[in-house]
C-alpha cells in the first residue's frame, strides 16, 4: 500500500492524504490549527504503507554538498519548471525531516509533482486545474475516469485533488508506468 500526500503548511489544514483500501480511494485532510505532520504520522502508523508519494521537495541542490554551482534549483526542478526547494524553505525542511525516520524502517518517500501529472496525463483539462472552485467538480469527474479505483467521496478542494494525483503517481510507479525526472544523486521527481 502507498499514500499520496499533498503537503501543506503545518497548521493551515491544507495537507491531504489519499489511499486505497479494498478497491476504493479514500481522502483525509488535516484540520486547521492542528499539526499536519502529526496528522500524517498518525495515518502512516495506522495504515502501515510501504511507500509515500508526496508533493514536496525531499532533497536540496547538489551545490550544498560541494558539487555544482546552482544553489536554487535541482535538475528535476529545472526540467519540470518547479519551484526551488530553497524558496519553499520550511516546507522542504519539514518534508525531509518527516521522511528520514520512516525511511530507516523501510517506508520509502518519493517526491511527486501533481501539476506536472496533470500536464502529462490530463492534457484536455489542464486549463481548469486549480483555477477556480467552479472547475473542481468537472475536473474531479474526468480525473476519476482515469483512476484504477473509484473515490468513496468526491474531493472538496484542490488539496484533496493533489493528494489523489500524488497517489496516482504511486500507482503508476508500482505498475512501471511512472516518468522520472532529475538524477538519483541530487533528487528525482516521479510523475
Amino acid at each position: 500500500m502507498h499514500l499520496g500526500i499533498d503537503y501543506g503548511a503545518k497548521l493551515a489544514g491544507t495537507t491531504a492524504i489519499c489511499y486505497e483500501q479494498e478497491g476504493q480511494l479514500y481522502i483525509q485532510q488535516s484540520e486547521k490549527k492542528k499539526d499536519a505532520d502529526k496528522f500524517i504520522q498518525a495515518v502512516i502508523d495506522r495504515l502501515q504503507p510501504t511507500a509515500i508519494f508526496i508533493d514536496a521537495p525531499l532533497s536540496l541542490p547538489l551545490a550544498y554538498f560541494g558539487t555544482g554551482d546552482n544553489y536554487f534549483y535541482r535538475a528535476c526542478d529545472k526540467i519540470l519548471k518547479g519551484m526551488s526547494p530553497m524558496f519553499l524553505g520550511g516546507l522542504t525542511a519539514r518534508a525531509i525531516q518527516l521522511s528520514k525516520p520512516y525511511e530507516k524502517v523501510g517506508v520509502l518517500f518519493y517526491e511527486t509533482y501533481p501539476a506536472q501529472i496533470v500536464k502529462h496525463y490530463l492534457v484536455d483539462i489542464t486549463e481548469g486545474y486549480k483555477k477556480q472552485q467552479i472547475f473542481l467538480a468537472n475536473f474531479s469527474k474526468i480525473l476519476e475516469q482515469q483512476l484504477p479505483y473509484k473515490l468513496t467521496a468526491p474531493p472538496t478542494n484542490w488539496h484533496q485533488v493533489d493528494s489523489i494525483l500524488a497517489w496516482w503517481a504511486g500507482w503508476r510507479y508500482e505498475n512501471g508506468e511512472v516518468k522520472i525526472y532529475g538524477n538519483e544523486e541530487e533528487g528525482v521527481i516521479y510523475v
